[in-house]
């Protein structure tokens, strides 16, 4: 593929770099900690979104005829790694146009794509997903939470664990068991956070402000219309979702500026020694085959090239990108890493303990590299 990005391509970042300097506040490292999760960006990305819609920017990948612009991948990833660049001030609405909404548009009947479409569209709701749980974790299939069939409608009970955002959200995209075990026994349902029955914990966490979260589900009474999909047909679903997620968010651009930062940091005490300059080179280096692969992914994509392993090593990729950076901090500005004072520092070491583990940990993009990229045999 070629890397060089066209005039058209190079203009749209430019005009997303000024319309965020326009729109950030002066303090906004301050105020936003980058952190995702934080009930200021919450907050902050329900008055945000709402003007990217207005300047076509939400959702510019999406169809014209639902309210999108029609651009290639490459536009939306550029608009990914100018978001991410600043923290992503969008905070969990990135899910909404990355993954939720395209996943309504696919495989949700007309009532869902009006009453879910046109909000997300325009930037003023917030999804979380439900789909971990305390003894499933990235195994997916191993879910146990139950969707009981009640006349016209569902009973769900169980719990879901991590669930980032769920209590600053206003919808959830769970995952519940309509039928036996393994994937053939899933159903995908959209939920309101506030229904009965649903209850939220946050539970403190060094990764962001409101990362990780409890989520029971006792009785939920649940019609039959709030379902996705067909009844246990849900995994056909979730691989698309995943599909989505695992490269949905550019994370390299973050600890790009984090570790030039630090690297200024070290220069300005006269610290940047031998040493520390060839882990930062180590460190950058994988950040940009980091880069390079996820390109790769957003290249099929554009080429309408079927899934393949390619997503997987590129997830794993950025994986050890964002580590790299975290032992560098560690090992050369570790007194700014306990100090917690400066907001990019401490985001490049908070977020790696989320970088492995979300949208299918590293182990599991390991397994999956090794049965369908490698080929190799399974080991009892």
């Amino acid at each position: 593929m070629d890397f060089s990005w066209t005039d058209e391509q190079t203009a749209f970042r430019e005009r997303l770099q000024g319309i965020i300097a326009r729109a950030l506040p002066a303090d906004w490292g301050e105020k936003s900690r980058y952190d995702t999760s934080s009930a200021y960006m919450s907050e902050f990305s329900r008055t945000f979104c709402p003007m990217l819609a207005s300047e076509g920017l939400l959702i510019p990948h999406w169809p014209v005829e639902l309210g999108g612009g029609g651009m290639d991948p490459f536009h939306h990833w550029i608009l990914g790694e100018e978001m991410f660049y600043v923290g992503d001030p969008r905070s969990y609405q990135y899910m909404n146009v990355n993954w939720v909404g395209p996943a309504i548009i696919q495989y949700g009947t007309d009532a869902q794509r009006r009453e879910h479409i046109g909000r997300i569209a325009s930037g003023t709701t917030i999804w979380c997903q439900g789909f971990s749980e305390p003894s499933a974790g990235s195994d997916l299939a191993a879910l146990s939470t139950r969707a009981e069939r009640r006349g016209d409608g569902y009973v769900l009970n169980g719990s879901k664990i991590w669930t980032s955002g769920a209590s600053l959200a206003d919808y959830c995209f769970l995952l519940a068991r309509t039928g036996g075990p393994g994937t053939h026994g899933i159903s995908v349902f959209l939920l309101p956070t506030k229904m009965p029955g649903i209850e939220i914990r946050v539970v403190p966490s060094f990764m962001g402000q409101y990362s990780f979260h409890e989520v029971f589900l006792t009785d939920v009474q649940v019609p039959a219309e709030m379902r996705l999909g067909e009844e246990n047909k849900g995994w056909t679903i979730v691989r698309s979702v995943l599909h989505n997620e695992r490269i949905g968010q550019p994370r390299y651009m973050l600890s790009m500026r984090v570790l030039e930062h630090a690297m200024g940091l070290l220069v300005a005490r006269g610290e940047d020694t031998e040493l520390a300059r060839a882990r930062a080179v180590q460190a950058q280096a994988g950040l940009e085959a980091a880069r390079y692969l996820a390109l790769g992914v957003i290249d099929r994509r554009a080429k309408k090239l079927p899934v393949d392993t390619s997503t997987n090593i590129a997830r794993y990729a950025l994986v050890t990108a964002d580590r790299l950076v975290a032992d560098f901090l560690c090992d050369f500005l570790h007194d700014d890493v306990t100090a917690d004072i400066d907001p990019l520092i401490s985001v490049g070491f908070r977020r790696t303990g989320s970088t492995g583990l979300a949208a299918g940990s590293a182990e599991i993009q390991l397994n999956l590299i090794s049965k369908h990229h490698l080929q190799l045999p399974a080991v009892a």
